[in-house]
């Protein structure tokens, strides 16, 4: 399996690197990352852990300048993308079609393909246009998943929170996250 990870300029950019590295705990997945300009000076104010230790995660780390990527071409096969966090600005350049940067190409890739594209936006509170993009991206085949708190598995940390986004992200391309507690079921 083939997945493409864009991490774009919005806070939460840590859960970019939680994803990859629980998509490299499957040995079978080769990941691509692209790291937006933005999501770099995120990456500065967010995060203790050094930009170069998420780019060495992934099987081949892209330039978002370079628009010649392997990755930008839909003859360049690929299970899907995942762009986490996806910030208000990269969500308007997918609805728009505008693939000003490597990362928003890709999308449009995959979308153009038919492959799987999952956006995590981050952004409170939304705004009408949010709102809107967000509806015209699932229109155009996006599967949205928000990062909202967990309260029925009895997360206790900032940790175990975002395990629980990165499962249900992985399960959308049938993946299993060691770290995502689901629901049991109970008797009431």
């Amino acid at each position: 399996m083939r997945i493409i990870v864009g991490i774009s300029g919005a806070t939460g950019v840590v859960m970019g690197y939680y994803l990859v590295s629980a998509l490299k705990q499957h040995p079978d997945v080769e990941v691509h990352l692209v790291v937006t300009e933005g999501a770099q000076k995120t990456w500065e104010l967010e995060c203790d852990i050094p930009l170069v230790e998420l780019a060495a995660l992934a099987d081949v780390y892209h330039s978002d300048k370079n628009l010649a990527a392997s990755i930008s071409s839909g003859s360049f096969v690929t299970d899907g993308m995942i762009v986490i966090p996806c910030s208000m600005k990269t969500l308007a350049g997918i609805t728009a079609g505008y693939a000003a940067n490597l990362l928003v190409r890709s999308v449009d890739v995959c979308l153009k393909e038919g492959r799987r594209v999952v956006l995590v936006p981050r952004e409170m509170p939304l705004g009408k246009i949010h709102l809107r993009n967000l509806h015209e991206a699932g229109d155009l085949g996006c599967t949205i998943i928000p990062p909202v708190l967990t309260f029925y598995n009895g997360a206790q940390t900032m940790e175990d929170q975002i395990n629980h986004i990165i499962g249900k992200v992985l399960r959308q391309f049938g993946l299993e996250h060691d770290r995502f507690v689901s629901w049991k079921g109970a008797e009431v």
